[in-house]
């Protein structure tokens, strides 16, 4: 029998962060939980990153997944916003590598392609494949639906490749 991975998907943001826990064994998955974390907007930069990192690392402590999964960065017309959605991610790798979790990490194309069939897929079309695939969810179209489909892309990974992810000191 195959031994359940669960699994915390994060789509980085300084905005809003969001997050969501999925339990994976073998193709069946189940949702576990799933949320955002909004920064004080008004803070400077430094006290934002924070914020994340102390309360992914929370989440990290309560919800207990043996890996992780971060979307990519990508790069669109302002230089300045990819550098500081780069600081969010580190954050959020951070605070998974604190915990001694392993991190996988996922382009928005390869996401979407794994949950929806196309990389083109948009919001609205990827919270309604949340709904389909982890029944009960109630997500609707944004950061944790997106969230969601990061840990779900990455399950799809480590049970096509056979891989357990542990912890490392």
């Amino acid at each position: 029998m195959i031994k359940p991975i669960r699994i915390l998907g994060i789509d980085p943001s300084l905005v809003a962060c969001g997050w969501g826990v999925i339990e994976s064994q073998g193709n069946k998955m189940r949702h576990i939980a799933h949320g955002v974390i909004r920064p004080p907007a008004k803070q400077p930069l430094p006290q934002r990153l924070h914020f994340i990192f102390s309360d992914l690392s929370d989440i990290i402590s309560q919800s207990e997944p043996e890996t992780v999964a971060v979307e990519e960065a990508f790069m669109k017309d302002n230089a300045q916003s990819a550098l500081k959605l780069g600081q969010a991610r580190a954050a959020c790798i951070l605070a998974a590598t604190h915990a001694g979790l392993s991190v996988g990490e996922y382009s928005p194309r390869s996401v979407k392609k794994s949950v929806v069939g196309t990389g083109a897929a948009d919001k609205a079309q990827v919270a309604h494949m949340m709904n389909v695939l982890l029944p009960g969810c109630g997500v609707t179209a944004g950061d944790a639906a997106d969230a969601l489909a990061i840990a779900i892309c990455h399950a799809h990974r480590v049970s096509a490749a056979g891989t357990l992810y542990k912890r490392f000191a």
